[in-house]
């Protein structure tokens, strides 16, 4: 076991595959800047250059990129108020206040160092327990799945705050939209109403650029200004962060 494990690394400490992740670093940083692409569009674009290329150089080139998107996405995130993918939500509720207030390099800094010390203790935590964590995932069935979807549809309350019957009504629109296509379980096709265009669903970087982006660069048109409603210092507050 420890004879592999060091042959992989001997494997993965050298020019080429380091020279791919680095490239895969790079493509990770431009779509995780671009507002409602996020990990699976950028996978999807990436992936028909993979096709023909060593299994390890390419894994590691798509691990390259999904690994920077949460932080490419955090500039969308403060500086516009939109979510760059699915995981700058939450980013999107204190980041893009404090960029208002005039604090934007705070709030950046904040979020690169989070980023940072997640990626590491996420590879450490999932490094040490790949073996226990194997067996769990594939005992997932559909219970589990259904008590993971209600998870999430409870986070909701907590990200609403105090505007609970919008948070509410929000999420009961984002379930109809969801369930516009074909059934993943069954196969039937859902609210289609005769449009071709909407037998696949509606894309979710369709939605989130038409319900986060527009509102946001329309009424950063029509302001003419600056993002921030105070005066401040450009660049101050990355110590801070």
């Amino acid at each position: 076991m420890i004879d592999v494990l060091f042959s992989s690394l001997g494997q993965l400490f050298t020019v080429p595959h380091m020279l791919y992740m680095v490239i895969g670093v790079l493509i990770g940083l431009i779509v995780g800047i671009i507002p409602g692409l996020g990990g699976i569009a950028g996978m999807s674009l990436l992936l028909p250059f993979l096709y023909g290329m060593e299994p390890s150089v390419a894994l590691g080139m798509l691990m390259g990129l999904v690994a920077v998107i949460p932080t490419g996405d955090t500039f969308a995130s403060v500086l516009l108020g939109i979510p760059g993918s699915s995981a700058s939500q939450a980013t999107v509720v204190d980041g893009f206040a404090l960029a208002k207030k005039g604090q934007a390099a705070r709030a950046l800094s904040s979020a690169f160092l989070s980023s940072m010390l997640g990626g590491l203790i996420g590879a450490v935590v999932l490094t040490a327990f790949i073996l226990i964590a194997r067996p769990v995932v594939l005992s997932f069935s559909s219970s589990e799945l259904f008590m993971l979807t209600l998870l999430g549809l409870s986070m909701v309350a907590v990200l609403s705050g105090k505007d609970v019957f919008k948070g509410i009504a929000a999420c009961g629109v984002g379930l109809l939209i969801g369930t516009i296509g074909m059934a993943p379980a069954t196969g039937e096709f859902r609210l289609p109403f005769d449009i071709d265009y909407l037998y696949d669903g509606l894309p979710l970087v369709v939605v989130g650029l038409g319900i986060f982006a527009l509102p946001e660069i329309i009424d950063l048109l029509v302001k003419r200004g600056a993002i921030a409603e105070q005066p401040c210092q450009l660049g101050k507050g990355w110590k801070e962060g």
